[in-house]
């Protein structure tokens, strides 16, 4: 198996031989699908600007490392807690998000007709979308934000005792059930702040309409960014693909099912380093390399690879313009929670898997937008004695101390 670089991830090398391309029509077979309307194009295309954002960020921050992320997932987690943001806090994250131009109603149909259409889309392709809400069960949310996100988003909602272990318990095996066991633990811990948790699952599994022959699959050498060979399995293909090649990059497309889900290798040219490419690529771009593939003869090597990916983007998405929703005092979710002390977004947390080998490709995502309420202003506390203390004992009335200690290991010996 590989130990893969950055390229590995969206650029994937790639050996060509290519023979006289043509610009005909797909001969993958195709199912009926309907159009999306001006919102749905609206929301995809924020979507697109958004997670190639998120992408050259999280890209060119780690340049030797691997990086795989879901902005679906993303966008859906951040879109359901939307809907409890007022004032400059919803302004941000609709900039951030890329979302100006849409009403919330318009945003939140357009969510329920995309989970819809996706889900739906190829009966030979497992693609499910899950969103879920956890909150603490003493205390009162907002019943429209709770009801919009059941509706739009077909969110399950529960009230849980945050006190209890369990409940994190609970909630990894929602993740772990709707990920089909790819994402086996989203959350650490509930911390004694945290109110909410807004999260969202996605899981894909399809084969490819053309797959690779395992016999015909051998070991190869694979450059990493310090030009360095490591060794990995080289799958290989020979047929008619979709094909791109100009200056810039190399590009071939490989279909799944009845070919609308498709998965597409990019690899920047020789003289052309993937940060730079990354560091210059628009969605506008992806979006034309995309529409430019051209029928072509010819052979594709193409290496297996597993891994798993987290990032806590707090940091990225606060420098993207949302920092007010970070913030505990400035961070306005009125329309989420309004109670003792001020509802603030405390961690944005994303989690992946993917595993591309000759049938063809498994992946998962996983999204969670932790809620969390600031001291100030509440009339309850927690309290977990799970670290070292000191005890007095004293007469209270003459504030006589009796016995003072302290406790590192709290021993119970027979």
């Amino acid at each position: 198996m590989c130990r893969f670089s950055q390229k590995h991830i969206i650029f994937i090398a790639l050996a060509f031989m290519a023979g006289a391309c043509t610009r005909v029509t797909d001969p993958i077979p195709t199912i009926e699908r309907r159009q999306l309307n001006i919102e749905e194009t609206k929301l995809v295309s924020s979507d697109n600007r958004f997670g190639i954002k998120i992408f050259r960020e999280l890209a060119l921050s780690t340049p030797d490392s691997n990086v795989f992320i879901s902005p679906l997932s993303m966008s859906m987690a951040l879109g359901m807690t939307l809907n409890g943001a007022v004032g400059e806090t919803r302004l941000a994250m609709e900039k951030t998000l890329e979302l100006y131009g849409l009403t919330q109603q318009e945003i939140n149909q357009s969510y329920l007709s995309l989970i819809t259409l996706l889900t739906q889309l190829d009966p030979k392709v497992i693609f499910k979308i899950a969103n879920s809400i956890w909150y603490r069960d003493n205390l009162t949310f907002k019943k429209e934000f709770i009801d919009l996100n059941k509706y739009y988003f077909d969110a399950q909602v529960e009230a849980l005792n945050f006190s209890d272990p369990n409940s994190v318990v609970k909630i990894n095996q929602w993740v772990t059930d709707q990920t089909n066991g790819k994402i086996k633990k989203m959350i650490n811990q509930i911390n004694p702040d945290d109110i909410m948790f807004l999260i969202n699952a996605i899981y894909f599994k399809g084969i490819w309409t053309y797959q690779f022959d395992p016999q015909l699959t051998q070991k190869g050498q694979f450059y990493d960014p310090a030009g360095n060979t490591v060794s990995c399995q080289l799958m290989q293909q020979e047929r008619n693909f979709p094909y791109l090649q100009n200056n810039d990059i190399q590009a071939v497309e490989l279909p799944y099912g009845d070919g609308d889900f498709r998965m597409a290798i990019v690899l920047p040219g020789k003289e052309i380093s993937l940060q730079s490419l990354i560091s210059n690529m628009s969605d506008e771009q992806l979006l034309n390399w995309l529409g430019s593939f051209q029928s072509c003869q010819g052979v594709l090597e193409f290496p297996k690879f597993k891994f798993a990916y987290e990032k806590k983007l707090n940091d990225m998405l606060a420098n993207l313009g949302m920092g007010v929703a970070f913030d505990g005092e400035k961070a306005d979710f009125s329309n989420l929670y309004e109670g003792p002390g001020n509802a603030f977004i405390s961690l944005v947390m994303h989690k992946s898997f993917i595993q591309v080998d000759e049938e063809g490709t498994e992946a998962a995502a996983a999204t969670s937008v932790t809620i969390t309420l600031t001291s100030a202003g509440s009339d309850e506390f927690y309290m977990r004695v799970d670290r070292p203390f000191i005890f007095v004992l004293y007469d209270k009335p003459s504030q006589t101390i009796l016995f003072i200690g302290k406790i590192t290991e709290p021993l119970w010996e027979n």
